[in-house]
């Protein structure tokens, strides 16, 4: 029994948002202090066969941590000492946002699962851009995952997205476009051919290198191939697979898998890493898989289908902060198995 094991109760027993606003608390008090150095060297799992490197950026695990647990920038070094190879802070928009009434995040225990409808509630571009100027960099890649404020109109979104990134994205490691959110009404329609090229070049114009698009699971299959055209057509740098969904599985059996919002966790385990095989076969750039992430088993699935690296936030809720050294310790033991000097040699060979 672990300590998360213990506490575990007394947290679920808490709305999930105050939980969650408690960890971040308490992740803020300790970062950089001899407490987090102690839980990096239980925590770290740093060994050559799990290093990658993309866009000329060195990841020292494949597991990194999703859009939406570090909205505002305030804990990527305390992440990284949890093992993090990487840390996709937002999303972050061009204005400062309430969010969504509450409450606005649900837990579905019986599912492993979370629906949260948040509406990209964060402190702005200016805000995140001034802390992340400010504090020391982690140790490992930090992403920035840029939204469109709420009260922007959708013919207005270009500049609103480069607005955000010139405030923040000169601090960060890669830039992530997401227009897959479905929490922010009408957003889901720029990724549409049109609008998502004209965002995507107006960033490029900005100076936005790596550039990545974070894609939904509830796009068609057209759609979704229009979507991988204009990264194949515009050059981009990468693509996240995937977002939350609206969709519910009928596996679902906790009664608050009927609110509104966005679906994640291992009730789109499957799904995902469907959408990550179907998204590699088609473009030749690093594909980062996101979804149900919660094992070594769920990781190097998603791995083999083609994604060079993957990211969780489900999982900290349900498995605790050990998660990514379980994961990783269990990746090196794979890659042991199947006989692979390093991850890299696994992306992708389910595909062959």
């Amino acid at each position: 029994m672990t300590l998360y094991d213990v506490v575990k109760p007394a947290a679920f027993a808490l709305p999930p948002e105050t939980a969650h606003g408690l960890t971040h608390r308490l992740m803020r008090a300790v970062q950089d202090t001899p407490v987090q150095s102690a839980l990096a060297s239980r925590l770290s799992v740093r060994d050559p066969r799990l290093r990658t490197e993309l866009w000329d950026l060195e990841f020292p695990t494949p597991v990194g941590v999703a859009a939406g647990f570090d909205k505002n920038a305030h804990v990527p070094r305390f992440l990284a000492a949890l093992g993090f190879g990487h840390v996709e802070i937002g999303g972050v928009t061009a204005e400062r946002q309430s969010g969504n009434r509450r409450p606005r995040m649900f837990r579905l225990p019986d599912d492993e699962a979370v629906v949260n409808r948040m509406g990209f509630n964060n402190e702005g571009a200016d805000a995140v851009g001034r802390r992340l100027a400010a504090e020391p960099a982690p140790d490992v890649p930090v992403g920035l995952n840029v939204g469109k404020s709420k009260t922007t109109p959708l013919s207005e979104a270009p500049a609103d997205y480069r607005y955000t990134y010139e405030r923040v994205g000169t601090h960060v490691d890669y830039t992530v476009v997401n227009v897959s959110s479905p929490n922010t009404p009408g957003l889901r329609s720029l990724q549409h051919r049109d609008s998502l090229t004209a965002i995507l070049e107006e960033l490029r114009e900005a100076g936005a290198d790596p550039l990545l698009v974070k894609l939904s699971p509830d796009l068609s299959t057209d759609a979704t191939e229009d979507a991988l055209a204009v990264v194949r057509e515009l050059d981009l740098d990468g693509v996240v697979v995937t977002n939350t969904t609206t969709d519910r599985p009928s596996s679902l059996s906790d009664l608050d898998a009927a609110e509104r919002g966005g679906l994640s966790g291992r009730p789109i385990e499957d799904r995902a890493t469907e959408l990550v095989r179907f998204v590699a076969e088609r473009v030749d750039v690093p594909v980062i898989g996101v979804g149900g992430v919660r094992d070594a088993a769920g990781a190097y699935a998603k791995i083999r289908a083609g994604a060079s690296v993957v990211q969780l936030y489900t999982a900290l809720v349900f498995e605790g902060p050990t998660v990514a050294r379980d994961i990783n310790r269990g990746l090196v033991e794979l890659l042991e198995r199947d006989g692979f000097d390093s991850v890299r040699e696994a992306v992708g060979v389910d595909l062959e």
